[in-house]
């Protein structure tokens, strides 16, 4: 099993409009609400490759009883714990001219008593999962530290742990080296302390990482796909080029492919090339942290992959 864990999740409100002019009246042509969050969007991914997935996290008030139906809906089993306060919801509008501008929400506060729980209910779950992933930020009150947490308690069970946030939470959680990260260039500025000017740059910050114990790094080269560190060994991936109508939540989905290619213990090569797959087919629709099947399958074919 896999387990998401998905801290600050939100009810994402979508918005079709024809442009935003500030002071103005404006009307949505469209409105879309779903269950929403980095780790969810991955868990959506996942699960849509077939995979038996757990997310849990915090949910509240109505908004949060919305995620939970929506998932139920979807098939993908979760764990939350309740709190008392609201979950989150978080506003994109996309604009005729497919730009997409977001307003999200910080976050509900969150109890010290809620945040015990919430470890008593990652501990049962670690004993049923084989990979664990976390995406997201954090709602307000949850100590900066707490993936290094749960980054520990994996390591000592054995369990890979794929992290995907950023700041200070990607600055803590580090420490305890997590299987995997995946930062842009400014997280990896921040975590190196270096700049970066060029690809060479950024390969010796990936090498920096895994000197640290980090085994996998992910940098995004955006329509120019990745660059991938693994087992100290590097790989270039281009991607095939593609109509993309919503790029929102393409890391999300390399980060659920990636998880299930290493869940069924694909070699390295293939578990690149369905995570890349997942993170272009997302681009190619509307719905973030969504893929079509048939879409990841064809352009898992297409998918370049060279060793540095």
């Amino acid at each position: 099993m896999i387990t998401i864990i998905n801290l600050n999740a939100s009810v994402d409100k979508r918005y079709e409009i024809e442009d935003i002019v500030k002071g103005k009246v404006m009307r949505a042509r469209a409105v879309e609400n779903t269950a929403g969050g980095k780790g969810l969007h991955v868990a959506n991914v996942a699960h849509i490759l077939g995979e038996d997935i757990t997310t849990t996290g915090y949910v509240g008030g109505k908004t949060g009883e919305f995620i939970e139906a929506k998932l139920r809906e979807i098939g993908i089993k979760s764990e939350f714990v309740k709190i008392k306060k609201d979950t989150r919801e978080c506003l994109a509008f996309i604009t005729d001219d497919l730009v997409q501008t977001e307003i999200l929400e910080p976050g509900p506060e969150v109890t010290e008593e809620e945040q015990e729980e919430l470890y008593k209910v990652y501990e049962k779950l670690l004993c049923k999962s084989n990979i664990i992933v976390a995406s997201g930020s954090a709602p307000r009150n949850v100590p900066k530290d707490v993936y290094k947490k749960l980054i520990e308690r994996a390591n000592r069970s054995d369990k890979k742990f794929l992290l995907d946030t950023s700041g200070d939470l990607l600055k803590e959680g580090i420490e305890a080296k997590p299987f995997l990260i995946k930062p842009n260039k400014d997280e990896l500025e921040m975590l190196t302390g270096k700049a970066i000017v060029n690809e060479k740059d950024i390969l010796n910050h990936i090498k920096i990482l895994n000197s640290r114990g980090i085994k996998c790094v992910i940098v995004s080269l955006g329509a120019g796909g990745s660059l991938i560190s693994f087992n100290k060994r590097i790989y270039k991936v281009f991607i095939p080029k593609v109509k993309a109508v919503n790029p929102v939540g393409s890391g999300d989905s390399l980060v659920g492919g990636f998880a299930v290619g290493l869940h069924r213990n694909y070699d390295i090569e293939k578990i690149i090339a369905l995570a890349s797959a997942c993170g272009t087919a997302n681009a190619m629709i509307k719905e973030t942290g969504w893929v079509e099947l048939n879409t990841v399958k064809d352009i898992m074919d297409k998918v370049k992959i060279e060793k540095y």
